[in-house]
């Protein structure tokens, strides 16, 4: 009997201790389940909903770029793209090779997207190609029975209807790059664009817009069930240009096959109406994808039709910097108008010569006649005179060796040579030669086809320290305001001075004996001024120049001078500056002064003729 009392006994003990645990255990599932369902509630159910709803980002429009008349220079436009849904196609090759009998596609897109169906799942399209034509669409929906899986989507693209003649200044849009990933999301959509060069570049943020959302019910494999709501993003904002598209293309036109640069631009305001660069690049052709080769091809291109020559491309500015040493020399009192130099043909200088480029020389030159005949001794005179300290400050002050323009990336300052320099550069000492050598823009002295547009709009609109803009605007990354009124301060040179280098300048083209009388405006009232450049990119020798040097049309293309012009018009009433370079083009009044005729020719055209000059215009500049 106690042996079956003990038995009961740890039987009980067993069956508490069993009974406490499962007590334990219940009481911990509920604590759990408590826990879950009440004080974690709302965390699961938001994440119920983010398994369910996903949330997409809309693209925006990209904002258009437009000139100062509204026409467009950037716009957007439908993009045709045939894409293809994988599990809808028993035989994907097969489907492939048929679209390419349809419509182009190389070996390496198929390998692309192959390779994207493999990344991504079966029920999400993948692009096959873009930018279709009309007739290819209508081609591959006449042939959709056979395309198992195959969709025409519609999309946008970027379009410049300029093409190459706007190329470097618009710049062009392309596929984000892991380098230039922020913490915009729109950067990480696989089809957005961003701008990679030019206006397009420099205002990116204003240009592409924000971006909208979109809530989609998606199954647990993330196959889109239905759009729960949309919110619609908000476009960029249009960039009005003070460039004219019209002068624009007649430019790009007017250089054809020849290398160089052009700018135009108001002497007053500091609107840029013209900047051209040839030869350029079909920027279309980055948007619906370079291939390659046609990559390389312009990598390997000596006449650099990726560089904006208007502001990174730098030449010696060659006879156009005279008027900068007439300045100083002026200024200085130094010399007078009516001072006459005589030419023999050379100077000599410390056993060295420094040749004119009319070999028996002018004779009796004074300012006037020495710049509109381009007499190089009666300038390395007066540079003499002047020094090289005096010069280079004067360069300074029209602008040269500094950077003007906040509109675009890339601009090079130039150089405006003088001791300091030559000592930090070189360790050397200055030496007198240089100084005869700059006062005909030759030597060190280097300056951009903008700058020297600056450096003649500043001698004809008074003496105003202008600078050039392209934005008729103020255009922000939050948006576009008014641009602020400028007030141009005064350079302090005489007005007598500026007299007597635009009469000079009106000599050059419109009195015969000027370098540039043979490209005279013939019409008064569009009638131009100016100077003509030729910088020489390779050293003459003494032996040579006693042989007779070569032709620039008997050399090679690389050893040929460079043929510049600056100008103005009207040349009663100054309102348009105009420079102009044509690599290797030889003679500045041959090659360069004809096309900025013609570009001043067309810009006085399509004047609009309320618009007003600004300043009123003495009649004393104008040569007799």
């Amino acid at each position: 009997m106690y042996r079956e009392g003990g038995r009961y006994r740890v039987f009980s003990r067993r069956a508490a201790m069993l009974a406490g645990g499962k007590l334990v255990l219940a009481s911990a599932l509920v604590g759990r389940l408590y826990y879950l369902q009440v004080i974690e509630s709302d965390r699961y159910v938001t994440l119920a909903e983010e398994n369910r709803i996903n949330l997409r980002l809309i693209q925006p429009s990209r904002g258009s770029i437009v000139d100062r008349h509204g026409t467009p220079m950037a716009r957007n436009r439908e993009n045709y793209r045939v894409v293809v849904i994988p599990e809808q196609t028993l035989d994907i090759r097969a489907v492939l090779d048929r679209i390419g009998l349809i419509v182009p596609i190389g070996a390496t897109e198929i390998r692309r997207v192959l390779h994207e169906m493999k990344r991504k799942r079966s029920f999400v399209p993948v692009t096959v190609r873009e930018n279709l034509s009309w007739e290819e669409v209508a081609r591959l929906e006449v042939n959709a029975p056979d395309l198992p899986g195959v969709l025409i989507d519609v999309g946008q693209s970027r379009y410049y209807p300029l093409g190459a003649a706007a190329a470097h200044v618009i710049g062009y849009v392309a596929a984000v790059t892991e380098k230039e990933l922020t913490e915009d999301p729109l950067l990480q959509l696989p089809d957005f664009r961003i701008g990679k060069s030019g206006i397009e570049k420099n205002y990116d943020l204003a240009l592409r817009g924000k971006a909208g959302s979109s809530q989609m019910e998606v199954n647990s494999v993330g196959r889109v069930v239905r759009e729960l709501s949309r919110e619609e993003g908000k476009s960029g904002y249009q960039v009005a240009l003070t460039l004219d598209s019209g002068v624009q293309a007649f430019a790009g036109k007017r250089f054809g096959e020849l290398s160089g640069a052009a700018v135009a631009m108001n002497v007053y305001t500091g609107e840029v109406l013209l900047m051209v660069s040839t030869p350029g690049f079909d920027p279309n052709e980055f948007v619906t994808g370079l291939s390659e080769k046609n990559w390389q091809k312009l990598l390997s291109n000596r006449r650099a039709p990726l560089t904006n020559k208007c502001i990174a491309g730098q030449y010696a500015p060659g006879s156009t910097y005279k008027m900068i040493v007439a300045t100083a020399a002026l200024e200085a009192g130094l010399v007078t108008p009516e001072k006459k130099v005589f030419c023999k043909g050379y100077i000599e200088l410390g056993g060295d010569r420094f040749h004119c480029w009319k070999r028996k020389g002018h004779g009796h030159v004074g300012l006037h006649e020495a710049i509109q005949k381009s007499c190089d001794v009666y300038f390395y005179e007066i540079a003499r005179r002047c020094g090289i300290n005096r010069i280079s400050e004067m360069a300074r002050r029209f602008g040269l060796g500094q950077t003007l323009i906040e509109d675009l990336a890339g601009e090079q300052r130039g150089l405006v040579p003088d001791p300091d320099w030559k000592r930090a550069t070189f360790g050397a000492a200055w030496q007198g030669g240089e100084t005869l050598i700059t006062g005909i823009g030759q030597g060190y002295v280097l300056a951009t086809p903008l700058q020297l547009a600056v450096m003649i709009s500043r001698m004809v609109n008074g003496g105003d320290e202008v600078f050039p803009h392209l934005t008729k605007e103020a255009v922000l990354p939050e948006g576009i305001g008014v641009r602020p009124k400028e007030n141009f301060k005064s350079l302090g040179i005489r007005q007598a001075t500026l007299a007597h280098i635009r009469s000079a300048m009106a000599a050059v083209i419109n009195v015969p004996g000027g370098t540039a009388y043979g490209a005279r405006i013939r019409s008064a009232k569009m009638a131009m001024g100016g100077k003509t450049g030729t910088s020489q990119v390779r050293r003459i020798s003494e032996r040579e120049r006693k042989e007779g040097v070569r032709k620039n049309k008997n050399r090679p293309w690389r050893e040929r001078d460079h043929a510049l012009f600056v100008g103005f018009a009207p040349v009663n009433a100054p309102k348009y500056a105009v420079s102009v370079i044509v690599e290797h083009g030889g003679s500045g009044s041959s090659a360069a002064a004809p096309i900025a005729r013609d570009i001043l020719r067309e810009i006085q055209r399509r004047d609009v003729p309320k618009a007003a000059r600004a300043k009123g215009t003495p009649e004393s500049w104008v040569a007799s």
